[in-house]
């Protein structure tokens, strides 16, 4: 490259901190800077102070998309003819829809059994849906058959830096937002599926003395068996209602990020996801997807130990993309209480 065009040359900061604040700029005005909820309610089950991310509220219904547009974009650029992806679901609408905007196809591949919300949503926006099986390997198999026959460009969930950097900037705002609002965060708490959001996350804390907790299903402990493992492994993965947090093995770049910054990790059984589920929607009218959910059943647990007495506790509600028949069934013969939200 000629040393004037060397000059010019755009040269992304190391994956730190700074690149996800980097990312923030780049996505300003493109993503919905969505609203924090607080609830009197869910703070009385606990000693702490609950700050709501509502990602459910964000393009696309999932945090997903601000990776997702920051990583096709640099594709596009670079002079892609397709786009390619493997999720459970949000990931491929949140790509779809960055496809569409900037104007390349995108196939996605999914879970055979997918929750039919998602598919559709990806089919809306303009996209092919291939489905392949029901574990991880089987779908990255799909996905690298695509890009050799098709020369279509990989948009990995989990280890691609600019998806982890784009999904870190869902924490940095809500850090700033907590800020804005007259508090300081002493944890956030957030869902593992691939790692992406907690990776994100612990490079969006770094420097502020704010912890990262990990909250994943009991039916699939990919993150608790890596940690114990010391690099991913897969996991039996056993049914759970948080579709979104199905992947059988976290990401090595995520746990090459999160394994030594991570505070804790939490498994929650069924029966507290749903739970949290339906608190979600009854005490602090969020209506959030199972994996969400499963982050806000760690941040009521932890909120009643002694440690968190009076401290402050941010919960990234990464999605909102549910079946309706599912919430119809969780909310069942439960009873609306009052709540007050800011």
């Amino acid at each position: 490259m000629p040393e004037n065009e060397a000059s010019l040359a755009v040269v992304d900061p190391p994956l730190g901190r700074s690149a996800v604040l980097d990312a923030q700029r780049r996505l300003a005005g493109r993503v919905t800077r969505t609203p924090v909820v607080r609830s009197d309610d869910l703070d009385r089950r606990g000693a702490a102070r609950l700050w709501l991310k509502a990602e459910n509220l964000q393009r696309g219904g999932s945090f997903k998309v601000r990776g997702a547009l920051l990583a096709v974009e640099r594709l596009v650029a670079a002079g892609s003819r397709g786009v390619v992806a493997q999720s459970t679901g949000n990931h491929a609408i949140s790509v779809a829809l960055a496809a569409g905007q900037l104007g390349v196809p995108a196939t996605l591949v999914l879970p055979s059994d997918a929750a039919p919300t998602k598919v559709r949503r990806i089919r809306e926006a303009g996209a092919e849906v291939l489905a392949a099986g029901t574990t991880l390997a089987e779908r990255i198999a799909v996905v690298d058959e695509l890009r050799d026959a098709r020369g279509l460009d990989v948009v990995d969930p989990y280890q691609d830096p600019d998806v982890v950097r784009g999904q870190g900037t869902a924490t940095a705002e809500l850090l700033q937002q907590v800020r804005e609002a007259g508090a300081r965060l002493d944890a956030v708490v957030l869902p593992v599926g691939g790692g992406s959001a907690v990776a994100g996350a612990c490079l969006a804390v770094t420097g502020e003395q704010v912890e990262v907790v990990a909250a994943e299903p009991a039916a699939v402990p990919a993150l608790t068996e890596a940690l114990a493992t010391g690099a991913p492994v897969t996991v039996a993965a056993h049914p759970t209602i948080a579709d979104g947090l199905r992947p059988d093995r976290v990401g090595q770049l995520p746990f090459d990020i999160c394994s030594t910054a991570v505070s804790d990790v939490h498994t929650v059984e069924e029966p507290e996801i749903a739970e949290a589920m339906c608190a979600a929607v009854l005490q602090a009218r969020l209506l959030v997807e199972p994996a969400a959910a499963t982050a806000l059943a760690v941040a009521l647990r932890i909120s009643r130990l002694p440690r968190w007495r009076g401290r402050d506790i941010g919960v990234l509600l990464t999605g909102g993309n549910v079946e309706d028949s599912l919430v119809a069934a969780l909310l069942a013969g439960t009873a609306r209480p009052a709540v007050q939200a800011v």
